[in-house]
């Protein structure tokens, strides 16, 4: 019973602490301070194992449809690549200002397609990703999910005809009667 009691103790004084912690406003939520390691990798874990759990059972479609690709490549071009950057663009004013930073991903990244996948639909809280999936059907999500597993292996070049060939294909009206217009101005 005195551990029992002990416990529920240790337990109360923890809960009273951390309450009083955040109340007083000791934690810094600014997005130019660092968290501290501690806090960084209890997120990350949080972070991972969420994503993991919830993607495990999400069907596979096949990602090396060119087309898919391609409408991938203008959806990423878009909305993406201002914080997840793109061939020959180190940084953007946008990704400077952010923290956690969001993934390269011109770069590999350690995730499975699902993940990835879950990722773009359901975003995640506090880190500056948005849930696609409110504005973007999951075939334009998978689209997004087969570019990136080109987008590591692509040059400049490679890129800017990638999604440079989607935004033309999307007005064919345009091209006919031989007006172009940037949906990026």
């Amino acid at each position: 019973m005195k551990i029992i009691m002990g416990m529920l103790l240790c337990l109360g004084v923890s809960v009273a602490s951390a309450f009083a912690i955040v109340y007083a406003g000791f934690l810094n939520v600014a997005a130019d301070a660092p968290h501290s390691d501690l806090t960084y990798a209890i997120m990350e874990t949080v972070r991972s194992r969420s994503i993991s759990a919830r993607s495990k059972n999400i069907r596979l479609p096949k990602l090396d449809d060119e087309k898919l690709i391609a409408a991938g490549a203008g959806h990423y071009a878009e909305m993406c690549s201002g914080c997840h950057l793109s061939p020959g663009n180190n940084d953007t004013d946008i990704r400077a200002g952010l923290y956690p930073k969001p993934p390269d991903l011109t770069k590999r990244i350690q995730a499975s397609p699902q993940e990835t996948f879950w990722v773009i639909k359901h975003g995640i809280k506090m880190s500056g990703m948005p849930a696609w999936g409110k504005t973007h059907d999951d075939a334009s999500i998978w689209g997004l999910v087969a570019f990136l597993q080109k987008l590591p292996n692509l040059t400049f070049v490679q890129y800017r005809a990638f999604a440079e060939s989607k935004r033309e294909s999307r007005h064919p009206h345009d091209a006919a009667n031989g007006r172009h217009h940037d949906h990026d101005q």
